[in-house]
């Protein structure tokens, strides 16, 4: 969440800090500000909003200098508004920071810097930082970030400036920070989007690290003040991956790439009928699978618990990683823990993943963004090469998680010495053909989406290895159109749900071939007679079907274990069309923010 950029060399720093925020907006978009240093002189300029909302061209064009930082916020402490938002300063108006994460003890040590007569502007924890800062400073800034981290409780991505010093100092803990190595230029910020326009050279840092950097140098400690060394990174993707090519919003542009990212994850993944993967633990001791992760990702880890069982035979286990790390979770060293993490950066599956560790249990990743906190940490993992996903609603992320547990179930039943069922293995490759045929139905979902735009609840019910794929269909709607909508096991539906049925209820029903149609069916009727409008997805030309529902949407028909990828095609399509159609900001969903690096 947030959104970090820094700039020192050799260029004028303004315009480069608003291009960069713009980039980064998909982490927060409550507010933004940017400061530039020039000759011992402090630009700064913030508001609430967006970067647009706060740029003018002509409060820009006289600010002068070649370091500054900018930030783009999802509020926590404190409403969205101009005092809240970054960056913040000290009482002498000459220490500078901006700050992603949250610190714990901040109350405490607000009242003790207010005894020590600070003035406190903002609402936020992040201010702390700055008199904290100016409290130890006395010529040293990176000594001064020293002792305040030591001193903080929470987690941080943080970049400071001072007024007299050509230099950033810049500090990590759970939050994520990376720098840009350029020529006689150096780049921070919170991830590589921003980054790309300029060089593909990057650093990680790790937590605790403490970075000092000039325009052609740096130098990176640790807390006990002892130089370290990190490795510089080539990032391989470029920046035409993060430009819309056409399409209205990022969103439409990545559901269009699902075919592309599947075929990425794939990609010397099965050959000669073998799948091939590098995951590192024993599978003679393995008792148990337990899979951890939040919103979307939680959704494919369900489907992935359905996939592991019934094709490797291995019970699994599915937490919110909230909540994993709260009870007394019973993992051990013969489990595998999976931690499922679009940009690998997320705070609670970052819990999860240490309190797994602790118990010295095997961790495999499954993460899109390489070089991601969680992908550093984890024993092993399945990187989805999906290309980066700058829409806030998951969408190819989704789809690419789905087949890469899909992947690791075939990997576990081949090291148990079982056969792999080649038919299961053709279909896979001819998966993304498949779902072209569906992102070709999108103006017929737009023409469904024009007739239920102003409901104001929707239920979307699945069984068996597609009552995920409800639950994943329902949270689009509910992120980007603010219809309240609710995914259920249709089964369950007669257990409650059913009372809120009637003329004005849209039920959203995934009726693909498998195991449970015929059940499913039975569920349409008790939705019939009951008076809801029924919209079916559905790769059956069935009679049955086409006399209950009052919409179809035709998708190709495929074996059990694939349905879930391509059925949720049409929900993404179905959420991002009426959400279009009210006018609402598709890419930016209100309170949301693409990588939560918080709890």
């Amino acid at each position: 969440m947030c959104g970090i950029f820094g700039y020192i060399g050799e260029k004028e720093a303004a315009s480069i800090l608003v291009k960069g925020l713009k980039r980064l907006e998909y982490r927060g978009y409550d507010s933004a500000g940017i400061c530039v240093l020039n000759k011992n002189e402090v630009f700064l300029i913030k508001g609430k909003g967006s970067i647009n909302d706060i740029y003018h061209p002509e409060n820009f064009q006289d600010i002068k200098g070649t370091i500054g930082i900018a930030h783009t916020r999802w509020a926590t402490h404190g409403a969205p508004n101009e005092v809240n938002a970054h960056p913040h300063a000290d009482c002498k108006k000459e220490i500078i920071i901006i700050h992603n994460g949250i610190i714990e003890n901040y109350s405490a040590l607000r009242k003790i810097l207010e005894k020590e007569d600070h003035k406190f502007l903002s609402e936020t924890d992040s201010e702390i930082f700055a008199h904290l800062i100016e409290k130890f400073y006395s010529g040293n800034l990176e000594g001064a970030v020293s002792k305040a981290l030591k001193l903080i409780e929470g987690t941080f991505g943080l970049v400071v400036i001072h007024k007299n010093n050509e230099e950033i100092v810049v500090a990590k803990r759970s939050s994520p920070l990376i720098l840009g190595i350029g020529e006689n230029e150096i780049f921070i910020a919170s991830d590589a989007a921003p980054i790309m326009d300029y060089t593909n050279k990057v650093i990680y840092l790790e937590d605790d690290d403490i970075a000092t950097i000039k325009k052609s140098s740096y130098s990176i400690k640790n807390l006990k003040e002892e130089e370290i060394t990190r490795d510089v990174h080539e990032i391989k993707w470029n920046i035409d991956q993060i430009e819309k090519k056409g399409f209205k919003h990022f969103m439409l542009k990545e559901i269009f790439e699902q075919p592309e990212a599947l075929e990425n994850v794939l990609r010397g993944r099965i050959k000669e009928d073998l799948v091939k993967l590098t995951v590192d633990f024993d599978i003679n001791k393995l008792n148990r699978v337990v899979i951890t992760a939040c919103g979307t990702s939680w959704h494919s880890a369900l489907i992935g618990k359905h996939l592991i069982e019934k094709i490797s035979k291995i019970p699994v286990e599915v937490d919110y990683a909230s909540e994993f790390r709260y009870r007394n979770s019973l993992v051990n060293e013969n489990d595998l823990m999976i931690v499922v993490s679009q940009s690998g950066e997320t705070a609670d599956t970052l819990a999860a993943l240490k309190e797994a560790k602790s118990k010295n249990v095997k961790v495999l990743g499954i993460v899109n963004v390489v070089g991601s906190t969680i992908s550093r940490m984890v024993d092993s993992g399945i990187y989805l090469h999906a290309g980066p996903e700058i829409g806030v609603a998951s969408t190819k992320a989704f789809t690419s998680q789905v087949m890469a547990l899909l992947l690791f179930a075939l990997f576990i039943r081949q090291k148990k010495g079982l056969s792999l069922d080649k038919n299961l293995l053709e279909e896979i490759s001819s998966l993304p053909k498949k779902l072209i045929e569906v992102l070709n139905k999108s103006e017929e979902i737009k023409e469904i989406a024009e007739i239920f735009k102003s409901s104001t609840n929707f239920l979307y019910l699945g069984r068996g290895i597609n009552f995920p794929v409800a639950l994943e269909g329902a949270l689009k709607l509910k992120e980007i159109s603010y219809i309240h909508a609710e995914g259920y096991p249709a089964a369950e539906m007669k257990h409650g749900p059913i009372a809120l049925i009637d003329e004005n209820m849209p039920v959203v029903f995934l009726a693909t071939n498998g195991t449970v149609f015929e059940k499913v069916l039975s569920n349409i009727e008790e939705v019939r007679a009951r008076g809801g409008r029924i919209i079916t997805i559905t790769d059956r030309d069935d009679s049955n079907i086409k006399r209950l529902s009052d919409y179809i949407i035709k998708v190709p028909a495929t074996m059990e274990e694939l349905s879930p990828i391509i059925n949720s095609i049409p929900l993404q399509l179905l959420a991002y069309h009426i959400a279009d159609l009210k006018g609402l900001d598709v890419d930016r969903p209100r309170n949301l923010a693409k990588s939560v690096t918080v709890e």
